[in-house]
C-alpha cells in the first residue's frame, strides 16, 4: 500500500469526520513513514500502533475485518464503489445493532453499549 494513497484518505477523513483523538495501526512502512505521522501530529492525534509482528494485539478488529468479508463482502459482486459503500455501509449498522454476538451474551453491541451508557448515567444520578 501507498504511504501517498494512505495520507490522501486520511486527509479526506479529517477534513469530513475532523481529526481523530486516536489513530491505531500495525507497524506497516505506511504508517510509520514521516508523511503518516506527521500529519496525525499536525492535527494533535495520539499514534498507537500495534506490536511488530503481533497481530494478536488486534484482535477485535481483525475478527471485525473477517466477519465483513466473510458474511458482506465475498457475497456480493457490487459493480461501483457507490453501490459496495452503500453495501458495506447496511451490513455495519446490521453488525452493531442486530446481529447476535456470542460475546455479548447473545446481544447486539449496540445494546450493550447503550445498556453501559444508561447504567452508568442511573449511578451517576444515584450518586
Amino acid at each position: 500500500m501507498d504511504v501517498r494513497f494512505c495520507v490522501e484518505a486520511l486527509n479526506e477523513a479529517i477534513h469530513k469526520f475532523g481529526p481523530p483523538k486516536i489513530m491505531n495501526s500495525d507497524q506497516g512502512s505506511q504508517f510509520t513513514s514521516f508523511a503518516w505521522t506527521d500529519r496525525l501530529k499536525r492535527v494533535g492525534t495520539r499514534i498507537s500502533m500495534d506490536g511488530k509482528g503481533r497481530c494478536i494485539d488486534n484482535i477485535f478488529i481483525e475478527r471485525l475485518w473477517r466477519s465483513l468479508k466473510y458474511e458482506c463482502v465475498y457475497l456480493h459482486a457490487w459493480e461501483t464503489g457507490s453501490q459496495a459503500k452503500a453495501g458495506i455501509g447496511a451490513w455495519i449498522t446490521f453488525y452493531n445493532h442486530q446481529r447476535p454476538h456470542a460475546a455479548h451474551g447473545g446481544q447486539p453491541p449496540a445494546v450493550v453499549y447503550f445498556n453501559t451508557i444508561e447504567t452508568d448515567q442511573q449511578v451517576q444520578a444515584v450518586a
